[in-house]
């Protein structure tokens, strides 16, 4: 058995060769840091703005303006350079197929035939043993390295602290270079195996980390088996936010920074970029070309819908770069008895969710609420029993009768003042669409139609084909894989909005066209419905298995990364959402 004791083999990294990319020098540091956080950036290309590395970039603006580059190093040790005292280069790039490392150096600094590397750094001086950190010192060693492989001498590094103004000197000794090469030499194996390290354990680097979000390393942890309960998530609020256009034939511009829209009956309204999360057009809309380039350039995803909230498709720029996990994702979606597996757990936890609206929103005779409960529950088993996704499909079938047929039960129709009885828009007998039939149905297309947008959105995100699902068939143009992860949603989500709208009074019978075509909500209706539903997605909500408030749009962004997670064979099984 193994033991704590037992003796580890380090094998080389491959040598480089062909096309295989560089590593560059700061990716080494976040390796020595926090070797998860170096895979996630380098290898899965995530990343995530924060307070702190906004403030990185302020504190690098000088010396990213590169300046006049270095002399030779023949003419630094003839004397040959320019006179004067020091020789200060800035922004210079240097590379070394032997080192296997790229980097881009904020200062060289030439002095009597010697160059010093010089890195700066937002904060203050660390009082450490060492002078800085054990990363930084590694970086700074790669930097000199490399201006040794391009023939200049190199003696020490030196690292500059903007908040406090203090240099610290780093003498580059043997053992600081046998440490940095290692650690390259340690991050390229890593890569090279598609090795993703595990999350770090209770870790004080996690909860300040751009990636916490992302990389998840408590909630992975506690879905392994881990005793210790998840850290809360210190989320920003939701500063950019959806930006929905409904007025038909509004046209949207680009000026300046901003998003311009113009609407014939309301004027002109401008957005910042900064504050749009993603864009959704709903039928006449009108884009100019200069406005979705800029979109695009930020990587906002436009989603375009037909006027009654069909949705249609969506733009995006280039989109997520993690292979990995589109390759785990095709992999699994080929393996008919793991795509079973999880559509059996899928469809239960649906059919839970439907229990659970069931049971908050009853409101005729108790005895028939227990039928219905009784009837989903064993639909719920007969779920996990299903030894075929054809059978699988006639469980969820008759459970969504059961279910449709009780959803009567949790509407409070407006009473019509005048006959005394119930106005007849707001009875519901079963479930229909395109096109619906009657409002409530009407309501329930757009809602499905909006959360299948917002789970589109998220997938793409995390790096997820939205297309290629495991439960609900492949078609060109459908988001099989939004569909998938958004069944434990529709009822918790969508249908729950379609309560809240009927049984309030926010939307009303005249708030919906009924013609021989189908039943659509007018411009106005459609408005104060899509409010309630992005209102739902805002509320704050705790998360059934960590324990901590997260809001319901924060709720699909950290499922989606879960699935992510659970494909990369990082956890044992899909944690399906299943509120208390």
């Amino acid at each position: 058995m193994p033991t704590d004791n037992q003796l580890e083999f380090h094998l080389p990294a491959p040598p480089v060769s062909g096309d295989m990319p560089l590593i560059p020098a700061r990716m080494v540091n976040e390796f020595v840091y926090c070797p998860r956080l170096a895979y996630l950036m380098w290898t899965q290309g995530e990343w995530a703005e924060t307070g702190d590395t906004v403030e990185g970039n302020r504190v690098h603006a000088r010396v990213d303006r590169p300046s006049a580059p270095l002399p030779a190093p023949q003419a630094l040790e003839a004397g040959e350079a320019p006179a004067s005292d020091k020789i200060v280069s800035r922004s210079l790039t240097l590379s070394s197929t032997g080192l296997g490392v790229v980097a881009k150096l904020d200062i060289a600094e030439a002095d009597d035939g010697v160059v010093t590397p010089v890195d700066y750094k937002r904060g203050k001086r660390p009082h450490v043993a060492q002078g800085v950190y054990e990363p930084e010192r590694i970086q700074i060693c790669l930097q000199g390295l490399l201006l040794e492989e391009h023939g200049y001498r190199v003696e020490e590094g030196a690292i500059y602290y903007a908040e406090s103004r203090e240099r610290v000197r780093i003498v580059l000794d043997d053992d600081l270079r046998t440490a940095a090469r290692t650690a390259v030499s340690e991050l390229r194996l890593t890569v090279s195996q598609s090795r993703i390290p595990p999350p770090l354990k209770d870790s004080p680097k996690c909860p300040r980390c751009a990636l916490v979000t992302i990389c998840l390393p408590d909630e992975i942890r506690s879905l392994s088996g881990s005793s210790l309960a998840p850290r809360t998530i210190a989320v920003p609020p939701d500063e950019a936010l959806p930006l929905i256009v409904q007025s038909q034939h509004a046209r949207i511009g680009k000026e300046g920074e901003t998003l311009k829209i113009t609407d014939g009956e309301k004027g002109e309204a401008q957005v910042r970029f900064i504050d749009i999360s993603d864009v959704a057009l709903f039928g006449n809309v009108s884009i100019t070309t200069p406005a979705l380039a800029a979109l695009l350039e930020r990587e906002i995803p436009v989603t375009f819908h037909s006027h009654s909230g069909w949705f249609r498709g969506v733009a995006h720029g280039v989109g997520h770069r993690n292979v990995e996990v589109r390759t785990a994702q095709y992999r699994l979606s080929f393996d008919e008895a793991a795509c079973l597996r999880f559509a059996r757990e899928l469809v239960a936890a649906k059919i839970t969710n439907q229990r659970t609206i069931l049971r908050r929103n009853w409101r005729r005779a108790p005895e028939e609420r227990q039928t219905a409960l009784d009837r989903l529950g064993a639909a719920r088993k007969s779920a996990g029993g299903a030894a075929t996704l054809a059978q699988l499909l006639g469980v969820e079938g008759d459970a969504a009768a059961v279910y449709f047929r009780a959803f009567a039960g949790l509407l409070k129709p407006p009473e019509d003042k005048q006959g005394g009885g119930e106005l007849a828009p707001f009875r519901f007998e079963t479930r229909n669409r395109r096109p619906p039939t009657d409002p409530v149905n009407a309501m329930l297309s757009l809602a499905y139609a909006m959360l299948t947008r917002h789970l589109t959105i998220a997938l793409a995100s995390v790096g997820l084909d939205p297309y290629r699902g495991f439960y609900h068939a492949p078609r060109y143009g459908r988001p099989a894989l939004a569909l998938d992860l958004m069944e434990p949603f529709r009822a918790i989500i969508a249908d729950s909005v379609v309560l809240s709208v009927v049984n309030t009074g926010e939307v009303g019978p005249s708030d919906f066209v009924v013609a021989v075509t189908g039943t659509a909500l007018t411009q106005a209706g459609r408005r104060r419905f899509v409010e309630a539903f992005e209102r739902r997605l805002s509320q704050e909500t705790t998360h059934p298995v960590f324990g901590y408030q997260v809001s319901m749009r924060r709720m699909l962004l950290v499922q989606a990364r879960l699935l992510s997670r659970f494909l990369l064979g990082e956890l044992p099984t899909y944690p399906h959402y299943l509120p208390r």
